[in-house]
């Protein structure tokens, strides 16, 4: 596995495993590395009733971040269509398209609007 630090920890996964998010200083372990598939989200609910969506890409990658949608509140970001820009990758939101930084959060059409990251690995 390869971990590559930017704005949190995404690491290159297997196709086997356990894949674990960052609450607080614990890791909790949220699903099997095989039920992600390349492209498509999955929405995971966290102990503190955070939800966040996570997604891999083609090359193994993991990211993890919010599932809400800033601009709508709705929790949809996990079936968002997912893409890339500039070599970057990023979900645009079902419901108005806004594109999210998979790495940072950022929106891409909108520089005062983000959603958090979470560390993301697979053991």
């Amino acid at each position: 596995m390869t971990t590559q630090t930017m704005n949190g920890t995404m690491e290159t996964a297997q196709d086997t495993g356990v894949i674990r998010l960052a609450a607080g200083d614990d890791w909790f372990a949220v699903c099997d590395r095989s039920l992600l598939t390349p492209g498509r989200g999955v929405a995971a609910l966290l102990p503190d009733g955070r939800q966040v969506a996570l997604f891999v890409d083609r090359a193994g990658r993991m990211y993890a971040i919010d599932n809400r949608d800033p601009f709508t509140g709705a929790y949809v970001l996990s079936r968002g269509l997912v893409g890339s820009e500039g070599g970057q990758p990023f979900v645009a939101s079902p419901l108005l398209k806004q594109r999210f930084d998979l790495a940072t959060g950022a929106c891409l059409d909108d520089d005062e609007v983000s959603v958090p990251v979470f560390e993301v690995r697979a053991d």
